[in-house]
């Protein structure tokens, strides 16, 4: 499994008002005028791929979707590499499987039911979420 975490702020956590040595009551502007209040936070990962947030899993529904999807992607791999998904899928599972209750099941902008699952979860006293991906799920793009 491959673990990514990092958080992507707009604007800030609260305003702030930069003095840029201008007078607003000179250019005709409101004394009170300043940046706006409603800043909101994003997740980048979950921004820049639109990723779809879906709900929860039971475990019994959990256990069904990895089912099918080791079904689905063991065929697709080279056959040196399906031993090893298949040596690893199982340790896993069960990781997942400890954590259900904490984590949020992410799936791509298209939603394709046969597609992988991004998984995300806050560690103990963490404010940044951390990312799951299924390596062997991933196609490797040279930039």
């Amino acid at each position: 499994m491959l673990v990514y975490q990092d958080l992507l702020t707009v604007g800030c956590s609260g305003a702030i008002d930069v003095d840029i040595g201008a007078n607003p009551s000179a250019e005709g502007g409101e004394e009170d005028e300043g940046v706006d209040d409603q800043a909101v936070k994003v997740v980048d990962i979950v921004d820049t791929f639109r990723l779809q947030e879906q709900p929860a899993f039971d475990k019994k529904q959990f256990v069904t979707f990895m089912k099918r999807y080791i079904k689905l992607l063991t065929p697709k791999l080279e056959p040196e590499k399906q031993e090893l998904f298949k040596k690893h899928i199982e340790g896993a599972t069960k990781f997942l499987l400890s954590k259900l209750s904490d984590l949020q099941f992410f799936v791509g902008e298209s939603m394709h039911d046969d597609g992988s699952l991004v998984f995300a979860y806050y560690k103990e006293g963490a404010t940044d979420p951390t990312f799951l991906y299924f390596a062997y799920g991933l196609k490797e793009i040279k930039c």
